[in-house]
């Protein structure tokens, strides 16, 4: 009879994929799309929040880019969360996961005027831009070739997402 420990170790037997990347390397791997996975997560949820409680003169305007934006950044979170599959590793499982690992600030605020919505959620693309390429950097050290190709794509739509938002409060 198997014990538990076997057991276990049978299960992560099964959730492992070839990949060719070492057991370090799915560590790195896995571990800094986790922490950009939290973000996106975070970034995504205070967009929405934003795009729910949006008032004043250009609400309409405002109200259609953080809803195009927060499809965005959701649109992402499947592809990272497979990528870590793909490379071998687990992902994120809870919220108290991805609470864990976010370094982007929530906001719980009762009421944000729209002008520091748009400059909040500007500085934190700009923030997911440097966690994606310090996550680019861990990727090409191990020659994931795959997951440099997205992550630059993602870089480019986190620049854009900034750059709206930093043209709309000029």
């Amino acid at each position: 009879m198997a014990t538990r420990t076997q057991e276990s170790a049978s299960r992560v037997a099964k959730l492992s994929t070839p990949d060719g990347f070492t057991p370090a390397e799915v560590k790195d791997l896995s571990s800094v799309l986790n922490a950009v996975l939290a973000d996106a997560f975070v970034l995504y949820l205070k967009t929405k929040n934003f795009h729910w409680h949006v008032s004043g003169p250009h609400f309409h305007d405002y109200h259609l880019l953080l809803d195009e934006q927060a499809a965005q950044i959701f649109a992402i979170t499947d592809a990272i969360a497979e990528r870590v599959r793909k490379v071998g590793g687990t992902t994120i499982r809870s919220i108290g996961h991805i609470a864990r690992l976010q370094r982007l600030a929530d906001n719980d605020m009762d009421f944000v005027n729209p002008e520091e919505m748009l400059f909040e959620l500007h500085a934190d693309n700009k923030k997911l831009v440097e966690s994606l390429r310090v996550a680019h950097e861990v990727a090409a050290k191990a020659a994931d070739y795959a997951t440099t190709s997205m992550i630059e794509a993602w870089i480019d739509e986190a620049e854009r997402r900034a750059w709206f938002l930093f043209e709309s409060t000029r």
